[in-house]
């Protein structure tokens, strides 16, 4: 006789402070809501310390954790072994800029070429903020056919930086680098304060191919532990998940309040960052153009030995959970993407 596995006595969730759906639904405590009839608490790990693994949200080392956040940490957890799943993709335009300092004349990605370009290192078991910048370059250069060759990298040393980017920011004012990558609403903050002025802004680019970066796209994974035990509670934690985007949908200035508290941000980074329209793009799917532009994130973070080894986007992605949340909700065809 086979009895139903246990169910567990909490579910964890993890975001990163950008625009997700788990950090709508959490702000509305509709997760809490929903699995408490179980006797489930459901807790997020930024807020559970220290009895919380914060290390899990990078390494993604806790079964019972629903994760939503950059793809730099997401790939490299499961390419060092970690049995997870990729079980949807967002791709929402986040401010990505290449900045200058103020008076420099340097303008377009044509101009970046001998360029010193900042390259932070923090010594952190996977330096995600390294990888946004050389991607972040990447994309710059690659979109007027240049590539990292044509610039001079200059590693800035960014441990105990008291604010993202400071480091960086502070060697662009020495006149160490020529040009530093940032991205979101912090960032535009960091900017103002520190006179920088843009070079080239990402988010303008016709390509998206040129655009992919950490969160672009952005991955949410759950281990295939809590897969194979608990399907049912993957599935109904999804549904939240898309109910939220759909609430969000409708409501802009509501979106705007939770980013602030999620981002750190005052309003006018948050209105900087985002562009209009970002409430309505916050549904995950697993599309082919996103599973796509994934891929191509993972070889070229491979190139660069941030993974140990390769991993098989489309044997890694399993769209059956999103598709049974969607029926849950009574809406069994996802809407198609806003953005690629």
């Amino acid at each position: 006789m086979t009895h139903a596995p246990v169910l567990p006595r909490t579910l964890w969730f993890t975001r990163c402070p950008v625009p997700t759906a788990t950090g709508i639904a959490a702000d509305r405590r509709w997760l809490t809501d929903e699995f408490a009839r179980d006797g489930i608490a459901v807790r997020s790990l930024q807020d559970a310390e220290p009895d919380a693994d914060r290390a899990a949200h990078y390494t993604h080392a806790l079964p019972g954790l629903f994760r939503e956040g950059g793809n730099v940490p997401a790939l490299w957890a499961r390419s060092r072994g970690e049995r997870t799943r990729l079980v949807g993709l967002t791709w929402i335009e986040e401010r990505q800029s290449i900045l200058v300092a103020p008076g420099s004349g340097l303008r377009g990605a044509a101009a970046l070429r001998g360029s010193r370009i900042a390259l932070p290192v923090h010594s952190i078991a996977i330096d995600f903020w390294r990888a946004m910048a050389l991607r972040g370059f990447e994309g710059a250069l690659a979109s007027t056919g240049l590539g990292l060759a044509d610039a001079v990298p200059v590693d800035v040393p960014a441990d105990g930086s008291r604010e993202q980017w400071s480091a960086e920011l502070a060697a662009l004012r020495r006149g160490d680098v020529d040009a530093v990558y940032v991205k979101g609403a912090l960032a535009v903050e960091a900017a103002r304060r520190s006179g920088a002025e843009v070079a080239v802004e990402l988010d303008d680019l016709p390509d998206p191919a040129h655009r992919i970066n950490n969160g672009t796209p952005r991955p949410i994974t759950v281990h295939q532990d809590l897969l194979d035990e608990h399907p049912g509670l993957v599935d109904r934690f999804l549904a939240v998940l898309l109910r939220a985007a759909d609430w969000a949908a409708d409501r802009p200035d509501e979106v705007d309040r939770i980013l602030g508290a999620e981002t750190g941000a005052g309003a006018e980074g948050v209105a900087g960052a985002y562009l209009p329209g970002t409430h309505r793009t916050l549904h995950p799917d697993l599309s082919p153009r996103r599973l796509a532009l994934l891929a191509e994130q993972e070889r070229a973070l491979r190139a660069h030995g941030f993974l140990p080894e390769a991993v098989d986007i489309d044997s890694w992605a399993d769209p059956a959970p999103l598709r049974r949340a969607a029926a849950l909700n009574g809406t069994p065809a996802l809407p198609p993407p806003a953005t690629p």
